[in-house]
């Protein structure tokens, strides 16, 4: 799976500008999926497996955006683009970052006076500034331009570290389960890539609407309680998957959490329970779609979430795998 996840990681592509992930990960799943389509809101939607009398509906959602900025303005005399946040920024790990244009152009995001005020503590974020300069007198970069952060795909030991593993790794884990599954499942699955997670959820509520699944499984990213001071968090790397007990905007039912629980009991795969005090998933939203989703939620244990070196484990991401396989795999168990 390394190659696969240095590919969709490496991609570019902000909330709402999913595309180019898109295209990668049809080329990946149009092999093992019976039907692919897009949504009018740009969720790539994948089916294995047909529906018919007695078979559920079964969707997993990973999504395919990571946080970036626009651009808004351009500074008359300097060049330097002014900007905005697209998802969830971090002000204290923006100096000195990179970014990269859809064109190619590579900026570097900065503060005023970095080793003033704002050495110790992160000015607002119109403080902040991008330098795209070529040594030319024009820049290719216009106002209403996104982009993505840049940093290459880095592996150390078990230890997988890129910017966009939210939620990209959760996408490598759905192309992966369904290579192994290769159509043998005795439900409907639909796998949904969505769209536009880290501005609110937004490709996930009209995808699940659409898709009038039975139970839901979303696959994405949560913090780990293992760093130094970290906060009291029972999830650790190399700990198995995260299986989600509640987040902010999720509480799951007992009898999904039960049958995600016992599936990784059944199996022997390492499993941990999370319980997430800030943030939610793509599950949060799924859970109110129609007259309602029974939904759970498979997260992937990661240090620095929102930052250029988002940090998994490869033993966890394979337990996320086989633990999704054995959900598909078999006839639920509970009506």
């Amino acid at each position: 799976m390394i190659d696969l996840i240095r590919k969709l990681t490496e991609a570019w592509g902000p909330s709402g500008y999913e595309h180019q992930v898109r295209e990668l990960i049809r080329a990946e799943v149009k092999p093992f999926a019976d039907k692919i389509e897009v949504d009018p809101l740009g969720s790539l939607l994948c089916r294995v497996g047909k529906g018919g009398k007695g078979k559920k509906t079964i969707m997993i959602a990973a999504h395919m955006d990571e946080i970036g900025i626009m651009a808004t303005f351009q500074e008359p005399k300097s060049g330097y683009l002014r900007f905005s946040a697209i998802g969830g920024l971090l002000y204290t790990t923006l100096h000195g970052s990179r970014v990269r244009f859809e064109d190619g152009t590579i900026g570097v995001v900065a503060a005023p006076e970095p080793f003033g005020a704002a050495r110790t503590t992160a000015p607002d974020l119109d403080s902040f500034f991008v330098d795209v300069s070529d040594g030319g007198d024009t820049s290719r970069v216009k106002a209403g331009s996104p982009a993505g952060f840049w940093r290459p795909f880095e592996q150390r030991g078990t230890r997988l570290i890129a910017k966009s593993m939210d939620d990209r790794i959760g996408c490598a884990i759905a192309i992966e389960a369904m290579r192994r599954l290769n159509g043998k499942t005795p439900h409907e699955v639909c796998f949904a890539f969505t769209v536009q997670e880290e501005v609110g959820l937004r490709g996930a509520r009209p995808a699940a609407h659409g898709i009038d699944p039975d139970v839901a499984v979303s696959l994405d990213v949560t913090q780990t309680g293992d760093e130094v001071k970290g906060e009291r968090h029972d999830v650790r790397l190399g700990g198995g998957a995260a299986i989600k007990i509640m987040d902010t905007g999720h509480v799951v039912p007992p009898h999904i959490r039960d049958w995600m629980i016992g599936a990784a009991e059944a199996a022997d795969i390492p499993y941990q329970r999370e319980i997430l005090t800030l943030g939610t998933t793509d599950s949060a939203g799924i859970q109110v779609a129609r007259s309602g989703v029974p939904s759970g939620c498979i997260s992937i244990p990661c240090r620095f979430v929102h930052t250029t070196s988002e940090t998994v484990d490869s033993r966890d991401v394979e337990a996320c795998v086989q633990l999704l396989v054995k959900l598909l795999s078999e006839p639920l168990s509970f009506s």
